[in-house]
């Protein structure tokens, strides 16, 4: 095929029609020749994939592929056979001589496998990840003998499926150059047919990529050099290859004009543009004709809707309908055959689908956020501030137990038992920002906390108060869906994402109630919020309520006219906006207009709020970038929402915003699920670099795409747009600021997004709203210069579509830059997965300083204690606000179930409780996998966590099901009032709790075990024990040798009636 797109959409045509697993995806693995670092290694196992199928000659296969998949020549099949390492089950090889040939492989060496290339030995556990296969392979041994293999999946590192042989093959890009290269095209067989598409345009791009080889090849400055011809293929070898192949050319060539022309009768499906009458017209035409008509949808919600719309029509109309995703229709004269897509008929936008990503998702985990390292600080809720000393085994009557070494001011240590992990958590103050250490049973600690948690609890109180207040007051209740509503959300071009249709549901459960609605949408840039957002407002219009859209910018408030505009055209709804560039006359005319009833949606920046601005009904508010607005703004804000249903938008989730939703002051919805096929961004840090700039312009061109360059000074501004013309002279130019006439910034950034441009050198006035599909490269110059936030907003104007995006942040040397600023730089690129606006937040957290994010007032809390502990605090001082001051307020459902009279279980005890090291021997993964375990609640989860357990390290040994029943014991224990056991010499004392006063002695459960320590005498024996908490209630238990005795023995006392 032409090119890359072209050929995805073919590769799917054919799975789906073919309904075969015999068709391969063929792409290229780089962008560039000679530029190993921008191998795309899922792309190179796709190659790899393919190469080893054309070595079985018993299966037919069809490959599609692009010319700059052919021009990279690949390995014979002689080579492919000796580089790669069969392996089937129950064979006897040894793990060791696996190890050996996988480094020999140039395989690395990991504690994880995450892509490509990668391996790790856990005992008798060997996970690799071979370029053979989109998963690794998990390899289990006994002894010699291979017991097990499976695949497994590299988010999870959980076992996908079993597997009786596979083949391990090393990147097949990266085997010896010295090895002869030949192309793909010569590895195929003899009796293999090739079709082209247009093979005088496949000639002319492999004579082009031909020639750039050629010219990096004579910059390289490396002594081992391989000429182009040795790797890549050129015309004149592509010619020389057809020669002896069957062809068959679609759309003739000069090279091969005389073979012998087919011509085929068919046309493409006629334009419909939603107009149904015309559509029923040409099937029926059609059936006269004698044509079969089949129209292919891609989902059965698709055909549902067809039939809707046709059975409104009282004449038979004769067609059929398959469940399946085509390019485009076409009709076949010959065949008598007419085929519709519901994507063209619906004019909804049609995407392919390729397998783009094998590798880990490149972003951190918020588990690997938090991973602790020695040396960092964390905070104890009970005693404060230390330092991390790493897992340390210690003695405990003469039985190893693990626990964590914290260190004190004055060198005070303490060792905390791994059952109490859930008290600690890492310090994340501001960046450079050493916290104090106090000694162990300073009181310092105790009163600060004290003081952070009353001063958390006044804010609590106010924001509970505003919650109650919307909760007493009663909004407008909307009615359910009408027939325009569904058909405005049928309409959407794309196809909604899972946490798309979820947050909508929820939004109209939201309106269809009489309490006013206040929920926060969070998603990442360009996942769908705006038309979330566009479905409530037209609900609201459709019951003859007006709807208010704030925007912190200019820009946005244009954008969303734009975008609402486009969305509505079909359905009877009028969007107007106002902003600083709209004129007097128009704004008078607006607000007139506006208080008549006349404009259904107004958008608008801050003025929105002022109160020259009078609606006629308004019903619902949408304020989009909450964050983005200043305090004043906020407070008018606050007197518009008590009533009207409120609909807040953000992308970046700063945690003031997430505050407010935790707190139960806000219903939350988060869209996380990135749009269907869309690729993560391509970062990368550049120096200043024109020729740089100007291959990744000329890039962008060649494939019909759009550019942003962001340059935030306007005093220079048109020197840099001079040297960008300069350096692409064809390029059509344009310039973007906010210091710019309204009408003329308006008309430019409105021709860009038509089209008219190519390039748009911007200031940050594009960061929140421009949405260009068609912008897929964007260069940010001193990208030091920016917040995380910025940046990540920045760089979400590009991947908006289909296409591969690349981002570009040109920076000076990273170390001539401040620590912060190489920080920022580091993390933005580190976070390119879609989706990675929650981690952005969070790393900003750890640069600026929660305190800076949460106004001034807590920033001294927060940088004392640490963020995570004060969100601690912050969430127990809520919950006593929930069950003391507001307890009429919130619903049963939110109070819990069983009363627990018990916060936290104490266990001490001289059986063995640990993961051995020859078991989990990465210390950070044994920490991970503890911490896990102390937040388990419930069997289900325990039990998938042995399971995963025994699926990625192997079978448990017995001190670590002994570790996992104590979390059994900790539930049991916590319903019986028992708050501490001490578990010595087959010996157990349970202590029930220290408060006499507590509601649990005058309780059911209390009386259930007085009666049942009566009935079992000779098991159980309760007494009175002095401590130094005074006079405390024990049960005195015997004959215990284990966690998972004394468990059964306790639920005895349960099961008594």
């Amino acid at each position: 095929m032409d090119n890359a797109e072209q050929a995805a959409y073919y590769f799917n045509d054919l799975e789906q029609l073919l309904n075969t697993t015999q068709v391969f995806y063929f792409p290229a693995s780089y962008r560039e020749a000679y530029r190993p670092e921008a191998t795309n290694n899922a792309n190179v196992l796709q190659r790899s994939e393919v190469l080893k199928k054309l070595s079985n000659n018993k299966k037919k296969k069809i490959i599609v592929t692009y010319p700059e998949a052919l021009f990279e020549k690949v390995i014979s099949q002689k080579t492919l056979k000796r580089k790669t390492l069969p392996l089937k089950l129950g064979e006897n090889i040894g793990l060791d001589f696996i190890n050996e040939t996988l480094f020999e492989y140039d395989f690395e060496r990991v504690n994880f496998v995450t892509q490509p290339g990668e391996f790790s030995v856990r005992g008798g556990i060997i996970d690799v990840f071979s370029f053979s296969h989109q998963h690794p392979y998990r390899i289990e041994f006994f002894d010699e003998k291979i017991e097990s293999l499976r695949s497994f999946d590299v988010n999870t590192q959980l076992s996908i499926s079993s597997l009786s042989k596979i083949d391990i093959l090393p990147n097949t890009s990266k085997i010896s150059f010295s090895d002869k290269r030949k192309s793909i095209i010569e590895s195929l067989s003899d009796e293999c047919g090739l079709i082209i598409n247009q093979l005088d345009i496949c000639l002319d791009r492999l004579g082009n990529l031909f020639k750039k080889a050629q010219k990096q090849f004579e910059t390289l400055e490396t002594t081992i050099q391989y000429p182009p011809e040795t790797l890549f293929l050129n015309q004149q070898g592509l010619i020389d290859e057809l020669e002896n192949k069957s062809l068959l050319l679609i759309n003739s060539s000069e090279k091969f004009n005389h073979h012998e022309k087919i011509s085929l009768k068919q046309s493409p499906q006629p334009s419909i543009n939603k107009q149904f009458d015309r559509l029923i017209q040409i099937l029926n035409d059609n059936h006269k004709s004698g044509f079969e008509n089949f129209i292919f949808c891609s989902n059965e919600s698709q055909v549902k809707r067809l039939n809707d719309i046709f059975e409104e029509n009282e004449s038979t109309i004769h067609y059929k309908t398959g469940l399946c995703s085509l390019y485009e229709g076409f009709e076949d004269l010959e065949a008598k055959l007419a085929c519709f897509t519901d994507h063209q008929i619906f004019e909804r936008y049609h995407k392919y689908k390729i397998r783009s990503s094998v590798a880990k998702k490149e972003i951190l985990t918020l588990k690997e956020l938090t991973n602790l390292k020695i040396g960092d600080f964390v905070t104890h809720i009970d005693h404060g501030i230390g330092k991390f000393g790493g897992l340390k085994k210690i003695d405990v009557e003469g039985v190893q137990q693990e626990a964590i070494k914290l260190n004190y001011g004055e060198r005070d240590v303490l060792y905390l038992s791994i059952h109490s992990l859930h008290k600690i958590t890492k310090f994340n103050g501001k960046e450079g920002h050493i916290p104090k250490l106090y000694k162990l049973g300073s009181k310092a600690w105790k009163i600060l906390k004290q003081k952070a948690k009353s001063k958390v609890k006044d804010i609590a109180f106010n924001l509970i108060k505003i919650y109650a207040k919307r909760r007493e007051k009663i909004g407008h209740a909307f009615p359910p869906d009408s027939y325009l509503q569904l058909e405005l959300e049928a309409s959407f071009i794309f196809e909604d994402t899972p946490d798309q249709s979820k947050t909508t549901a929820a939004v109209k459960t939201d309106m269809e109630n009489s309490k006013p609605m206040d929920r926060l949408i969070c998603g990442d840039v360009g996942f769908g919020k705006t038309e979330v957002a566009i479905r409530a407002a037209f609900k609201a219009v459709d019951d003859s309520k007006q709807v208010a859209v704030l925007v912190p910018t200019t820009i946005l408030a244009f954008q969303h006219q734009n975008t609402f505009s486009k969305r509505l055209k079909d359905f009877p709804v009028r969007v107007d906006y106002l902003n600083r560039f709209r004129s007097p006359k128009d704004r008078k005319k607006i607000l007139e207009e506006l208080e008549q009833g006349k404009i259904d949606i107004l958008i608008g920046t801050h003025q929105l709020v002022n109160k020259s601005v009078k609606f006629k009904d308004l019903g619902l508010l949408i304020v989009d970038e909450e964050q983005k607005f200043g305090v004043a703004v906020k407070e008018k804000l606050r007197d518009i929402k008590t009533n009207v249903d409120v609909l807040t938008l953000t992308a970046t989730p700063i945690p003031r915003t997430l505050q407010f939703s935790l707190m139960a002051a806000r219903d939350l919805s988060v869209i996380a699920t990135a749009p269907p096929n869309r690729y993560p961004i391509e970062s990368d840090i550049v120096r200043f670099n024109e020729s740089f700039i100007r291959d990744g312009i000329q890039y962008e061109l060649q494939r019909g795409g759009q550019i942003f360059f962001i340059h935030n000074r306007v005093e220079n501004i048109l020197e840099v747009a001079g040297m960008i013309q300069r350096l692409v002279p064809d390029a059509r130019v344009t310039i973007g600021h906010g210091q710019m006439e309204g009408n003329k910034l308006e008309k430019t950034l409105l021709g860009f997004m038509e089209g008219k441009y190519d390039i748009l050198i911007a200031t940050t006035i594009i960061e929140n709203g421009l949405d260009v599909p068609n912008a897929n490269t964007i260069f940010i110059n001193d990208a030091q210069r920016f917040g995380l936030s910025d940046l990540h907003q920045m760089r979400g104007r590009v991947g908006r579509s289909n296409k591969k995006a690349f981002c570009y942040f040109i920076t000076p040397p990273l170390t001539a830059l401040a620590s912060d600023a190489q920080k920022r730089i580091k993390a933005i690129e580190q976070y390119s997965e879609l989706g990675a606006g929650i981690h952005i937040a969070m790393k900003d957290l750890e640069i600026r300083g929660a305190g800076d994010l949460l106004g001034g007032e807590q920033s001294g809390f927060i940088n004392e204690i640490g963020f995570e502990t004060y969100q601690k605090i912050l969430e127990e001082a809520i919950d006593e606000l929930k069950e003391n001051e507001f307890k009429t307020l919130f619903d049963k459902k939110e109070t819990i179930d069983k009363i627990n009279y018990i916060k936290e279980v104490q266990i001490d005890t001289d059986i063995e409780l640990l993961l051995p090291d020859d078991y989990v021997n990465v210390v950070s993964e044994r920490l991970a996998l503890y911490n896990e375990l102390s937040n388990i609640k419930d069997e289900e989860i325990l039990d998938r966590f042995k399971k995963n357990m025994e699926d990625r390290f192997g079978k448990i040994p017995p001190q670590g099901i002994e570790l996992l029943n104590t979390i059994r014991l900790k539930w049991l224990a916590s319903q019986l009032g028992l708050e501490r056991l001490i578990v010595k010499n087959k010996m157990c004392v349970a202590y029930f709790l220290a408060d006499q006063k507590s509601k649990f002695f005058k309780s059911k459960v209390f009386k259930q075990i007085l009666l049942a320590v009566q009935n079992n005498s000779q098991l159980f024996k309760i007494k009175e024990k002095q401590t130094r908490k005074g006079l405390r209630l024990v049960i005195l238990i015997d004959h215990i040798d284990s966690i998972k005795a004394l468990h059964k023995r306790l639920e005895i006392i349960l099961k008594s009636k």
